[in-house]
Protein backbone atom coordinates (compact mmCIF):
# COMPACT_ATOMS: atom_id res chain seq x y z
CA UNK A 1 0.00 0.00 0.00
CA UNK A 2 1.27 3.40 -1.09
CA UNK A 3 1.09 6.19 1.79
CA UNK A 4 -1.61 9.11 0.95
CA UNK A 5 -0.85 12.40 -0.46
CA UNK A 6 1.31 14.62 1.38
CA UNK A 7 4.84 16.39 1.71
CA UNK A 8 7.59 13.91 2.12
CA UNK A 9 11.49 14.79 2.20
CA UNK A 10 12.14 14.69 -1.59
CA UNK A 11 14.51 11.55 -2.40
CA UNK A 12 16.68 13.94 -4.64
CA UNK A 13 17.35 16.89 -2.13
CA UNK A 14 16.76 15.86 1.50
CA UNK A 15 17.34 19.17 2.73
CA UNK A 16 13.65 20.05 0.93
CA UNK A 17 10.19 18.37 1.13
CA UNK A 18 8.53 17.04 -2.31
CA UNK A 19 4.34 16.69 -2.44
CA UNK A 20 3.21 13.04 -3.35
CA UNK A 21 -0.04 12.72 -4.67
CA UNK A 22 -0.63 9.70 -3.69
CA UNK A 23 0.81 7.74 -6.94
CA UNK A 24 3.75 9.52 -7.80
CA UNK A 25 5.86 12.70 -7.09
CA UNK A 26 4.78 16.42 -8.31
CA UNK A 27 7.34 18.96 -9.41
CA UNK A 28 5.66 20.91 -6.17
CA UNK A 29 8.79 21.32 -3.42
CA UNK A 30 9.08 23.36 -0.73
CA UNK A 31 10.97 24.31 2.95
CA UNK A 32 10.57 21.59 5.46
CA UNK A 33 7.40 22.57 7.40
CA UNK A 34 7.60 22.19 11.13
CA UNK A 35 4.13 19.80 11.31
CA UNK A 36 6.76 16.99 10.27
CA UNK A 37 5.15 14.23 7.51
CA UNK A 38 1.77 14.34 5.88
CA UNK A 39 -0.12 17.42 4.08
CA UNK A 40 0.61 20.74 5.15
CA UNK A 41 -2.09 22.46 7.16
CA UNK A 42 -1.69 26.22 4.92
CA UNK A 43 -1.89 25.13 1.29
CA UNK A 44 -1.48 21.95 -0.89
CA UNK A 45 -0.88 21.57 -4.39
CA UNK A 46 -4.37 20.85 -6.43
CA UNK A 47 -7.63 21.51 -5.15
CA UNK A 48 -9.51 25.06 -3.17
CA UNK A 49 -10.30 22.76 0.03
CA UNK A 50 -6.75 21.83 0.13
CA UNK A 51 -5.66 25.15 0.82
CA UNK A 52 -8.29 25.89 3.62
CA UNK A 53 -11.01 27.28 1.80
CA UNK A 54 -14.10 26.04 1.52
CA UNK A 55 -16.07 26.16 -1.76
CA UNK A 56 -19.62 25.78 -0.33
CA UNK A 57 -19.81 28.30 2.46
CA UNK A 58 -16.78 30.96 0.95
CA UNK A 59 -14.38 30.58 4.57
CA UNK A 60 -11.06 29.64 4.96
CA UNK A 61 -11.19 26.45 7.74
CA UNK A 62 -8.69 24.54 8.59
CA UNK A 63 -8.21 21.11 6.73
CA UNK A 64 -8.06 17.55 8.08
CA UNK A 65 -4.90 16.45 8.46
CA UNK A 66 -4.43 12.77 7.80
CA UNK A 67 -1.84 11.02 10.95
CA UNK A 68 1.89 10.96 9.74
CA UNK A 69 2.63 8.08 7.46
CA UNK A 70 5.92 6.59 6.44
CA UNK A 71 7.54 8.35 3.71
CA UNK A 72 7.54 6.63 -0.02
CA UNK A 73 10.44 4.86 -0.87
CA UNK A 74 12.95 6.53 -2.02
CA UNK A 75 12.82 5.16 -5.63
CA UNK A 76 9.61 7.17 -5.79
CA UNK A 77 8.23 3.56 -7.51
CA UNK A 78 4.14 3.50 -6.49
CA UNK A 79 2.91 0.07 -4.65
CA UNK A 80 6.55 -0.81 -3.80
CA UNK A 81 6.67 -1.50 0.10
CA UNK A 82 8.75 0.58 2.53
CA UNK A 83 9.73 -0.97 6.03
CA UNK A 84 9.70 1.37 8.91
CA UNK A 85 13.55 1.02 9.56
CA UNK A 86 13.54 2.38 5.94
CA UNK A 87 11.36 5.25 6.96
CA UNK A 88 13.00 5.69 10.11
CA UNK A 89 16.32 6.19 8.45
CA UNK A 90 15.25 8.89 5.76
CA UNK A 91 13.72 10.68 8.99
CA UNK A 92 17.30 10.32 10.59
CA UNK A 93 18.91 11.69 7.57
CA UNK A 94 16.65 14.84 7.03
CA UNK A 95 17.05 15.73 10.71
CA UNK A 96 20.86 15.37 10.71
CA UNK A 97 20.87 17.73 7.49
CA UNK A 98 19.23 20.15 9.57
CA UNK A 99 21.50 20.14 12.64
CA UNK A 100 24.49 19.94 10.86
CA UNK A 101 23.18 23.18 8.76
CA UNK A 102 22.38 24.69 12.09
CA UNK A 103 25.75 24.08 13.37
CA UNK A 104 27.77 25.29 10.59
CA UNK A 105 25.64 28.72 10.69
CA UNK A 106 26.30 29.21 14.24
CA UNK A 107 29.92 28.75 13.66
CA UNK A 108 30.13 31.36 10.70
CA UNK A 109 27.60 34.05 12.87
CA UNK A 110 30.13 32.86 16.32
CA UNK A 111 33.15 33.72 14.27
CA UNK A 112 32.74 37.64 14.07
CA UNK A 113 33.91 40.09 16.67
CA UNK A 114 31.37 42.44 18.79
CA UNK A 115 32.69 44.97 15.58
CA UNK A 116 30.78 42.95 13.01
CA UNK A 117 34.50 41.60 11.37
CA UNK A 118 35.37 38.70 10.57
CA UNK A 119 38.37 36.92 12.62
CA UNK A 120 40.11 34.01 11.73
CA UNK A 121 38.29 31.29 11.07
CA UNK A 122 38.73 27.53 11.59
CA UNK A 123 37.96 24.90 8.65
CA UNK A 124 35.00 22.39 10.28
CA UNK A 125 36.31 18.98 11.50
CA UNK A 126 34.51 15.93 9.86
CA UNK A 127 34.60 12.53 10.67
CA UNK A 128 34.84 11.58 7.11
CA UNK A 129 38.32 9.98 5.61
CA UNK A 130 38.31 11.98 2.68
CA UNK A 131 38.66 15.43 4.00
CA UNK A 132 42.08 16.50 3.18
CA UNK A 133 44.72 17.40 6.39
CA UNK A 134 44.92 20.90 7.53
CA UNK A 135 47.76 22.22 5.46
CA UNK A 136 49.95 25.23 7.34
CA UNK A 137 52.92 26.98 5.39
CA UNK A 138 56.33 26.73 6.66
CA UNK A 139 57.44 30.14 8.82
CA UNK A 140 59.54 32.26 6.60
CA UNK A 141 62.65 32.70 7.97
CA UNK A 142 64.01 36.59 8.85
CA UNK A 143 66.82 37.68 7.30
CA UNK A 144 69.58 39.54 8.67
CA UNK A 145 71.82 42.43 7.75
CA UNK A 146 74.59 40.09 8.36
CA UNK A 147 73.60 37.22 5.99
CA UNK A 148 75.81 36.67 3.15
CA UNK A 149 74.72 36.82 -0.78
CA UNK A 150 73.40 33.65 -1.82
CA UNK A 151 76.29 33.11 -4.48
CA UNK A 152 79.17 33.12 -1.86
CA UNK A 153 78.67 31.72 1.32
CA UNK A 154 82.11 32.56 2.19
CA UNK A 155 81.06 36.35 2.15
CA UNK A 156 79.27 38.45 4.72
CA UNK A 157 77.37 41.55 3.50
CA UNK A 158 76.67 44.71 5.23
CA UNK A 159 73.57 46.33 3.21
CA UNK A 160 73.38 49.34 5.10
CA UNK A 161 76.59 50.85 4.39
CA UNK A 162 76.91 48.83 0.60
CA UNK A 163 79.97 46.52 1.56
CA UNK A 164 81.04 43.13 1.91
CA UNK A 165 83.49 41.25 4.19
CA UNK A 166 85.29 37.76 3.56
CA UNK A 167 84.57 35.19 6.34
CA UNK A 168 88.17 34.02 7.45
CA UNK A 169 88.26 30.25 8.36
CA UNK A 170 87.48 30.11 11.97
CA UNK A 171 85.01 32.87 12.01
CA UNK A 172 81.08 32.73 11.92
CA UNK A 173 78.18 34.97 11.35
CA UNK A 174 77.31 36.53 14.96
CA UNK A 175 74.56 34.81 16.90
CA UNK A 176 73.05 35.58 20.39
CA UNK A 177 75.52 38.78 19.99
CA UNK A 178 74.26 41.56 22.33
CA UNK A 179 76.34 44.53 20.78
CA UNK A 180 74.81 45.96 17.49
CA UNK A 181 76.25 46.04 14.01
CA UNK A 182 78.66 42.72 14.59
CA UNK A 183 79.49 40.98 11.36
CA UNK A 184 81.35 38.26 12.28
CA UNK A 185 82.95 36.54 15.56
CA UNK A 186 84.94 33.79 16.12
CA UNK A 187 83.17 30.27 16.16
CA UNK A 188 82.51 29.20 19.83
CA UNK A 189 82.91 31.15 23.46
CA UNK A 190 84.64 30.83 26.23
CA UNK A 191 84.23 31.49 30.10
CA UNK A 192 85.16 35.19 31.31
CA UNK A 193 88.56 35.63 32.83
CA UNK A 194 87.48 37.83 35.54
CA UNK A 195 83.63 38.56 36.39
CA UNK A 196 81.72 35.62 34.55
CA UNK A 197 80.33 35.23 31.42
CA UNK A 198 80.96 34.23 27.96
CA UNK A 199 83.57 36.05 25.55
CA UNK A 200 84.97 35.55 22.37
CA UNK A 201 88.47 35.73 20.87
CA UNK A 202 87.50 37.55 18.08
CA UNK A 203 85.02 40.12 16.79
CA UNK A 204 84.34 42.27 13.75
CA UNK A 205 81.67 45.27 13.75
CA UNK A 206 80.76 47.81 11.12
CA UNK A 207 78.51 51.08 11.85
CA UNK A 208 78.11 54.37 10.14
CA UNK A 209 79.76 57.58 11.64
CA UNK A 210 76.51 59.89 11.68
CA UNK A 211 77.07 61.76 15.54
CA UNK A 212 80.30 63.65 14.53
CA UNK A 213 80.16 66.78 12.25
CA UNK A 214 84.13 65.60 11.88
CA UNK A 215 84.27 63.85 8.19
CA UNK A 216 88.56 62.76 7.86
CA UNK A 217 88.80 59.22 8.76
CA UNK A 218 92.28 59.92 10.23
CA UNK A 219 90.41 62.33 12.83
CA UNK A 220 88.04 60.05 13.44
CA UNK A 221 89.92 56.58 13.51
CA UNK A 222 92.40 58.64 16.12
CA UNK A 223 88.95 59.72 18.50
CA UNK A 224 87.37 56.50 18.46
CA UNK A 225 90.72 53.73 19.06
CA UNK A 226 89.63 54.42 23.21
CA UNK A 227 86.42 54.01 23.44
CA UNK A 228 86.84 50.66 20.69
CA UNK A 229 89.30 49.24 23.65
CA UNK A 230 86.64 50.19 26.49
CA UNK A 231 84.32 48.60 24.83
CA UNK A 232 86.08 45.27 24.25
CA UNK A 233 88.18 44.83 27.17
CA UNK A 234 87.22 47.18 30.34
CA UNK A 235 83.57 47.36 30.39
CA UNK A 236 81.05 45.49 28.92
CA UNK A 237 77.20 46.78 28.43
CA UNK A 238 76.07 45.99 31.74
CA UNK A 239 79.10 47.39 33.51
CA UNK A 240 80.95 44.09 34.56
CA UNK A 241 84.74 44.03 33.89
CA UNK A 242 84.74 40.57 31.87
CA UNK A 243 88.83 40.83 32.21
CA UNK A 244 89.43 42.76 35.29
CA UNK A 245 90.15 46.24 33.51
CA UNK A 246 92.15 47.57 31.02
CA UNK A 247 96.16 48.38 32.91
CA UNK A 248 98.01 49.72 29.79
CA UNK A 249 97.88 49.69 25.93
CA UNK A 250 100.54 51.32 23.03
CA UNK A 251 99.80 51.77 19.87
CA UNK A 252 101.41 49.02 17.57
CA UNK A 253 100.38 50.31 14.34
CA UNK A 254 98.45 53.17 12.30
CA UNK A 255 98.29 54.71 8.95
CA UNK A 256 96.30 55.84 5.69
CA UNK A 257 94.63 52.41 4.08
CA UNK A 258 92.94 51.57 1.25
CA UNK A 259 89.46 49.84 1.65
CA UNK A 260 86.82 49.30 -1.14
CA UNK A 261 88.70 51.87 -3.39
CA UNK A 262 88.33 54.46 -0.46
CA UNK A 263 91.02 56.53 0.90
CA UNK A 264 90.71 55.33 4.92
CA UNK A 265 92.88 55.56 7.85
CA UNK A 266 93.66 53.03 10.82
CA UNK A 267 95.01 52.64 14.26
CA UNK A 268 95.91 49.35 15.93
CA UNK A 269 96.59 49.53 20.38
CA UNK A 270 97.89 46.36 21.82
CA UNK A 271 95.95 45.96 25.23
CA UNK A 272 97.22 44.79 28.67
CA UNK A 273 94.20 43.58 31.00
CA UNK A 274 94.12 42.74 34.61
CA UNK A 275 93.15 38.99 33.94
CA UNK A 276 93.57 37.21 30.96
CA UNK A 277 96.15 37.79 27.55
CA UNK A 278 94.48 41.32 26.67
CA UNK A 279 94.27 41.68 22.77
CA UNK A 280 94.65 44.04 19.63
CA UNK A 281 91.79 46.75 18.75
CA UNK A 282 91.70 48.49 15.95
CA UNK A 283 89.36 51.47 14.58
CA UNK A 284 89.24 51.98 10.80
CA UNK A 285 87.26 54.70 9.07
CA UNK A 286 86.47 55.17 5.25
CA UNK A 287 84.23 56.47 3.03
CA UNK A 288 81.52 55.09 2.15
CA UNK A 289 80.68 54.20 -1.20
CA UNK A 290 76.75 54.65 -1.26
CA UNK A 291 74.50 57.10 -0.30
CA UNK A 292 75.84 60.46 1.35
CA UNK A 293 79.37 58.52 1.55
CA UNK A 294 79.19 59.02 5.38
CA UNK A 295 82.54 57.50 7.09
CA UNK A 296 81.88 54.04 7.95
CA UNK A 297 83.81 53.10 11.22
CA UNK A 298 84.72 49.25 11.38
CA UNK A 299 86.15 47.91 14.60
CA UNK A 300 88.11 44.56 15.42
CA UNK A 301 88.70 42.96 18.50
CA UNK A 302 91.35 40.07 18.60
CA UNK A 303 92.14 38.41 21.50
CA UNK A 304 96.15 38.17 22.57
CA UNK A 305 97.65 34.81 23.05
CA UNK A 306 97.81 31.57 21.46
CA UNK A 307 93.47 30.81 21.53
CA UNK A 308 93.22 34.49 19.95
CA UNK A 309 93.44 35.15 15.69
CA UNK A 310 96.53 36.26 14.60
CA UNK A 311 96.22 40.39 14.07
CA UNK A 312 97.28 39.71 10.24
CA UNK A 313 94.17 38.47 9.90
CA UNK A 314 92.57 42.14 10.52
CA UNK A 315 94.94 43.06 6.82
CA UNK A 316 93.57 39.92 5.76
CA UNK A 317 89.90 41.50 6.23
CA UNK A 318 90.59 44.95 5.61
CA UNK A 319 91.98 43.50 1.86
CA UNK A 320 88.72 41.58 1.52
CA UNK A 321 86.55 44.19 1.72
CA UNK A 322 84.72 45.15 -1.14
CA UNK A 323 81.50 47.54 -2.51
CA UNK A 324 78.39 45.21 -2.72
CA UNK A 325 78.41 44.01 -6.12
CA UNK A 326 81.77 44.92 -7.33
CA UNK A 327 84.30 42.15 -7.20
CA UNK A 328 87.92 43.84 -8.47
CA UNK A 329 87.77 46.56 -5.90
CA UNK A 330 90.29 45.91 -3.29
CA UNK A 331 92.39 47.50 -0.62
CA UNK A 332 94.66 47.05 2.54
CA UNK A 333 97.60 48.37 3.86
CA UNK A 334 100.30 49.73 1.77
CA UNK A 335 97.88 49.01 -1.64
CA UNK A 336 97.03 52.29 -3.96
CA UNK A 337 94.09 54.24 -3.69
CA UNK A 338 91.63 52.88 -5.95
CA UNK A 339 90.74 49.93 -8.18
CA UNK A 340 93.13 46.56 -8.07
CA UNK A 341 94.04 46.84 -12.03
Amino acid sequence: MTPPPGWYPDPTAPHQERWWDGAAWTEHRRAPGPTGYGPAVDRTPGTASQYGWHPASGYHQAPSVPAPAAPPPTGGVPGEPSSDGRGKAVALTTAAAVLVGAIVTGVFVLGEDDAGSPRTRTRPVTATTSDPAPVTDPPTPSPTASESPADDPAVVEDQLNGVTFPLPDGWVRPEYVAEDDVMMTTDGTYDCPADGGVCRHGMVVSRTVTANAESSPKVLARQDIEDAADDAYDRDLVGDKPFGGIESHEEVASGPVAVAGRAGYYVRWRVKTAKGPGGYVQSMVFPSTVGTESPILVRYVFDAGEDGPPPADMDTITKGIRPIGDADTGGGVGSGIGPTP
